[in-house]
């Protein structure tokens, strides 16, 4: 691993924002193929970002109403982005916010798939591409009217009645029972919500006394429900883009690390449920920016650490390959052997992930992490920077797939079983943290 620092100093710092629509068509993959294809469209899926113009390369982080974008999807969503805010992909973040009724971006399992015998559908490519370019071009038009970035604020709050963990464990120190988005088992909801991080961050950008961003971090899986074949951002894009209205400035949103977290205590799949978790996200959004206090920002540090994870042995390429070619199988256990193929090609060629942070004056940083990552993770970062503000965005390169804690395959469940980074990747990944937040 090498570390890429890079400060910059000075009162010229500017920000632009964009707003793109990234929302498939009708007969479109929907979760990679895994649910039911696009059959409407509930809400418009968006990208959303913020570009920091400083005296050196600009900065890009990017939040997209997506499932996942994967792999060499990934990078290229980066070097297109990078190309247009004149950067280099280094200094791209981009985030899924992992809603189910939205696309998976990774061409390279849709082409493998694609020459096989029967083949499931994971991405419509050419719609992909024309998507990204939009993308582009929507971020190069923002460029051309940049603000003046003076001041920072932060804030916090916690958000009530939405997250509890996924994983609950018996007596013998093994999953039980998994409780996962929607829970119909009233028995499974009456359970504690177990770990969980209950804090919604929220930074805001400003222009002396003009707000001109806010940026917005919580974990948890953010879908209430899905695979009717509806687009949707669901609650926490309702949440979002209500924030947006109240407010007149654009509002992100980014999924922190809520690989074994999500709204099940909470939510029986119906669509009163769906409303009640946006509202609760949105009165966390309103309480974190209350009695906020700006101050000035005249420093910004990217850092960056390229990051090879190996691929999990206990299941080889071969094997998988066999299960990607077998028309018998089911469409979502094909489905999946690409994925892992993806990443186990990735992982075997030396091709790194980016993991990324932004330092933004003395005691605020922003944590960009690959894949479904465990929330110890996000609760690991925010010890190393005690009495500071550390914000996780997880759900960058989703080609790991989850990445749980090392015990967690001894463990049981379904996470592990989707993990294809090595077990022992736990220890890379905190090293990584560590090295990316520690101060200097």
């Amino acid at each position: 691993m090498s570390l890429l620092a890079l400060p910059a100093f000075g009162q010229s710092l500017r920000l632009a924002t964009f707003r793109a629509d990234v929302t498939p068509p009708v007969g479109a993959p929907l979760c990679g193929g895994l649910v039911k294809p696009a059959v409407g469209v509930s809400e418009p899926l968006l990208a959303l970002g913020v570009v920091i113009l400083s005296d050196d390369k600009p900065v890009v982080l990017c939040a997209v109403d997506w499932c996942e974008i994967r792999a060499g999807d990934h990078v290229r969503w980066r070097e297109v982005l990078a190309q247009a805010a004149g950067t280099t992909p280094e200094r791209v973040a981009v985030h899924s916010l992992h809603q189910h009724n939205a696309p998976i971006g990774d061409s390279a399992a849709h082409r493998l798939l694609a020459a096989c015998p029967s083949p499931p559908s994971v991405l419509d490519l050419e719609w992909a591409e024309r998507t990204l370019q939009g993308v582009a071009a929507s971020l190069k038009a923002a460029l051309q009217n940049p603000s003046p970035l003076t001041h920072l604020a932060r804030g916090e709050a916690a958000v009530e009645k939405v997250a509890s963990n996924r994983r609950i464990l018996g007596e013998d120190g093994k999953i039980s029972k998994m409780r996962l988005s929607a829970t119909k088992d009233a028995t499974l909801r009456d359970l504690p919500e177990g770990l969980v991080d209950p804090m919604l961050k929220t930074l805001s950008f400003w222009d002396g006394e003009k707000k001109l961003a806010v940026l917005h971090y919580y974990a948890t899986h953010p879908m209430s429900y899905y695979g009717d074949g509806m687009v949707t951002y669901d609650f926490v894009g309702t949440a979002r883009e209500r924030r947006t209205q109240d407010d007149g400035v654009p509002h992100l949103y980014f999924t922190g690390c809520g690989g074994n977290i999500a709204a099940g205590k909470y939510n029986d799949a119906s669509k009163e449920a769906r409303v009640r978790l946006g509202e609760n996200i949105h009165a966390a959004m309103v309480a974190s920016e209350k009695d906020m206090t700006r101050v000035p920002l005249n420093r910004i540090e990217w850092r960056s650490l390229p990051v090879v994870l190996k691929s999990n042995p206990e299941f080889p390429e071969e094997r998988m390959l066999k299960v990607c070619e077998n028309a018998a199988t089911a469409p979502s256990t094909r489905i999946s052997a690409a994925f892992r193929v993806g990443f186990t090609r990735q992982s075997a060629a030396g091709v790194p992930i980016q993991f990324t942070s932004l330092h933004l004056g003395e005691d605020v940083c922003l944590l960009h992490l690959p894949g479904e990552t465990f929330v110890e993770y996000q609760l690991f970062a925010q010890q190393q920077r005690p009495g500071g503000f550390v914000a996780t965005a997880s759900y960058g390169d989703g080609a790991p797939g989850y990445i749980p804690l090392e015990k967690s395959f001894a463990e049981g469940g379904y996470e592990p079983t989707q993990a294809f980074a090595a077990p022992d990747s736990e220890k890379i990944m905190r090293e990584t943290i560590a090295s990316l937040l520690r101060k200097k």
